[in-house]
C-alpha cells in the first residue's frame, strides 16, 4: 500500500500492513518511493503520512481508544 508523507509529498510504500491497521502502533516501516533506486526502509510516524488523496488515516488505525470516543 502507498500513502503519502506529509512533509516531503512523496510517496511512501509501507512494508507492514499489520503494523498500519494496528491503532496500538504509532510507527510503521516503509521506504520512499522515489528516485531509480529502491530505497532502505525505514520507521514512518503514522501521524507524519495521509493516503495519497490527502485524506488522514482512519481512526481506528491510529487511536487505541477509538471505541470509548464514539460512546460519549
Amino acid at each position: 500500500m502507498y500513502l503519502k508523507h506529509l512533509q516531503s509529498g512523496d510517496l511512501v510504500e509501507v512494508l507492514d500492513l499489520a503494523s498500519l491497521f494496528d491503532p496500538f502502533r504509532g510507527e510503521v516501516a516503509g521506504r520512499y518511493h522515489a528516485g531509480e533506486e529502491m530505497q532502505d526502509a525505514v520507521a514512518f510516524k503514522k501521524s507524519d503520512l495521509v493516503f495519497p488523496s490527502a485524506e488522514p488515516l482512519p481512526r481506528c488505525w491510529t487511536d487505541p481508544r477509538y471505541k470509548e470516543k464514539g460512546l460519549r
